[in-house]
């Protein structure tokens, strides 16, 4: 699919971003492990989570649709279905890894794949400790991609420190430490967004933070619990956001958004580059914060430097923030951002070559960007690289061109907010 899009002059409205993504994987997993019946209001419905739902459904799980409420008939720890067929994460690198995790604790066999991207998307980081619980796993090049065949066993704790910044690598362990008896331990210097961790405390799991780093979960333990509420999504917020901030005129008020600290790196970094951005009506919904966002017009930003410490708090959000380091004065640096070769595309090549199409002074570094800001852009014809938050982050950037653009695979903005489209032409004037 190609989306023309032309320059807007404001950036003005208010409206809901989907639920948020991590949450709705998580939540859809959580549940099924849980005892009872648990109501999820605002599920995200996008490709991506209805790869984990599917996978659910395959694995013995029932679903209730009604409107905006999904119900979910939990199987217990140990009441899942050997799967009569292959599951797809399509692709979903959440589905995938934090499945590998809860399939390792499964008494059968069962095995795991996804679409051509997710297909050579690095699996090794969750399957080698794994492994060292006492899970039976093989692959392709011995476990390092996709497709998986997981031989589920009684696992082992473990104490694990994660060799990289992921989240779906910390989750994916803690849903097997549940079926680990005794006490795991897992150690996360990056402090990696923690939405595992908070839902599982809200289903009653023994799980707690020992210090900064360290998370122990102990088994066994009965999950229980009502109702999650989704909160939007902060890395969908995330492009009306920088499109609402660089725009010359207009205000933006954002309902409902997530708030959690592990995911605000784009919030505070754009502050530091003058951004104008509130927040108001702070709550908790499961105990994830929640608060409602205004945004004012405040262009010109200025450049800022961003470091590898502050990357696993805006990881999603990285090619969004090169966007508004285009429209700010002086240089923009990103470093420490070598993760995003591993995404959906190399999302560090693809935004360096989106832009250059545009006229950007843009140049690419083995683990990040420089941006030099307040170059004059034109409407050129891009490619979405077959990744969603490329798509996004350039339908973002083309707002503020001289002539229209054109998207090319717009298309896959339905892995993550399939009316993405639809609310960008509302809210632009």
């Amino acid at each position: 699919m190609e989306m023309i899009i032309k320059p807007a002059e404001k950036i003005e409205g208010q409206t809901r971003v989907p639920g948020d993504k991590s949450i709705s994987h998580r939540a859809l997993i959580l549940s099924s492990l849980t005892e009872g019946t648990v109501e999820i209001e605002g599920l995200l419905k996008s490709a991506d989570t209805m790869s984990t739902l599917k996978c659910l459904q395959e694995l013995g799980v029932e679903f209730e649709e009604n409107g905006r409420t999904v119900k979910v008939k939990g199987k217990g720890l140990r009441g899942f279905a050997e799967p009569d067929n292959v599951l797809d994460a399509g692709n979903s690198g959440t589905t995938a890894r934090l499945l590998t995790g809860l399939l390792s604790g499964q008494p059968f066999h069962s095995v795991l794949t996804g679409d051509d991207s997710l297909r050579r998307r690095p699996m090794k980081r969750v399957t080698e400790p794994l492994r060292k619980m006492g899970a039976s796993i093989s692959g392709r090049q011995n476990g390092e991609l996709l497709p998986l065949a997981i031989r589920g066993n009684d696992l082992l704790p473990i104490s694990y420190t994660l060799p990289v910044a992921s989240a779906q690598v910390k989750s994916a362990l803690l849903i097997a430490a549940l079926f680990a008896g005794g006490a795991s331990e897992i150690i996360d210097y990056y402090q990696t967004r923690d939405h595992t961790e908070r839902a599982l405390r809200y289903l009653n799991a023994d799980i707690k933070k020992t210090g900064k780093y360290h998370i122990v979960i102990k088994s066994p333990t009965n999950l229980r619990g009502e109702r999650f509420q989704i909160p939007g999504d902060i890395s969908a917020a995330a492009f009306f956001i920088v499109a609402a901030a660089l725009a010359p005129r207009g205000e933006l008020y954002l309902e409902e958004v997530g708030v959690n600290p592990s995911r605000t790196g784009i919030i505070d970094l754009l502050r530091e580059m003058g951004a104008q951005i509130s927040i108001h009506n702070r709550r908790e919904y499961n105990c994830e914060p929640v608060a409602d966002l205004l945004v004012k017009g405040s262009r010109p930003l200025r450049g800022i430097s961003v470091g590898k410490e502050a990357i696993p708090r805006l990881v999603d959000e990285i090619p969004v923030l090169a966007v508004a380091g285009l429209f700010a004065h002086g240089e923009t640096v990103i470093q420490g951002a070598e993760e995003l070769r591993l995404k959906e595309s190399d999302r560090l090549k693809s935004i360096f070559l989106e832009l250059k199409k545009m006229g950007a002074l843009i140049e690419e570094l083995p683990d990040g960007l420089i941006i030099r800001g307040c170059a004059r852009l034109s409407g050129a014809e891009l490619e979405s690289h077959g990744d969603h938050r490329i798509a996004m982050a350039l339908s973002v950037a083309t707002l503020f061109a001289e002539s229209e653009s054109v998207i090319k695979g717009a298309e896959t903005v339905s892995i993550s907010f399939p009316d993405f489209f639809t609310v960008l032409n509302e809210l632009t004037c």
